[in-house]
C-alpha cells in the first residue's frame, strides 16, 4: 500500500466509515460461532467483528501488521497467508474479508483463496466478502500499490468453481462496492 492508502486505512475517520458500514455489509447473514476474518489491515472491521460474534481469528499477510494487531487483539491475529491458510478444513462457521481482495496479486491467487475459505468453513457455513469496484477516487488511492478489481459478472462462476453451491449472491452496491455471499455445500 502507497503511503496515502496506508493513512486513510489506519484513520480513525476510516474506522468510523468502517463501523457505520458493517451493519448493512454484514445485514441478512448469519455467521455463527467461530469466524474467520481475512485480511483484517489496521483493525477496522475487527473491531466491529469482536461485537458481533462468539468467537473471531483473523489472519493477516503481513507479518508487521499482524504483530501490530496482535498488540491490540492478542492470539486472535494469526500471521499467514489467505491463499494458504494455517487451519483445518472444515473448522469455521463463517469466513469474511472486507475490502481486501483487489490487494491479492492476481485473479488465480484470489482463486486461490476462494477456495482456501471454501476449505476451512463447515458445511453450511457461509463467504461474506465486500470488496470496492474501479472509480476514479480508487485508482488514484491505489497508484503505486496492488489493485486487482474483482469482476462482478465472473465473481459468481469463480466462486463456484472453487468449490462453492451454486448461484453464490453477487451485489454491486450504490456506493461502487461489491458485496457477495457464497455457501459451502
Amino acid at each position: 500500500m502507497n503511503l496515502m492508502h496506508r493513512r486513510l486505512c489506519s484513520s480513525a475517520d476510516w474506522a468510523t466509515k468502517v463501523a457505520d458500514r458493517m451493519p448493512r455489509d454484514l445485514a441478512d447473514v448469519e455467521l455463527g460461532d467461530d469466524v474467520l476474518e481475512i485480511g483484517p489491515g489496521y483493525g477496522a472491521t475487527t473491531r466491529v467483528l469482536l461485537d458481533r460474534v462468539p468467537h473471531l481469528t483473523a489472519v493477516e499477510v503481513d507479518e508487521a501488521s499482524a504483530a501490530r494487531l496482535r498488540v491490540e487483539f492478542g492470539d486472535r491475529i494469526v500471521h499467514g497467508d489467505g491463499t494458504a491458510l494455517p487451519f483445518d478444513d472444515g473448522r469455521f462457521s463463517a469466513v469474511v474479508c472486507f475490502t481486501m481482495l483487489h490487494h491479492v496479486p492476481s485473479r488465480a491467487l484470489q482463486d486461490r483463496l476462494f477456495a482456501e475459505a471454501r476449505r476451512v468453513l463447515r458445511p453450511g457455513g457461509v463467504f461474506r466478502g465486500v470488496d470496492s469496484q474501479l472509480s476514479l477516487r480508487f485508482r488514484l488511492l491505489h497508484v503505486g500499490d496492488t489493485m486487482v478489481v474483482v469482476d462482478p459478472g465472473t465473481l459468481p462462476g469463480r466462486l463456484t468453481t472453487a468449490g462453492f453451491a451454486p448461484d453464490p449472491e453477487v451485489e454491486v452496491m450504490s456506493d461502487t462496492r461489491l458485496r457477495f455471499t457464497a455457501r459451502r455445500p
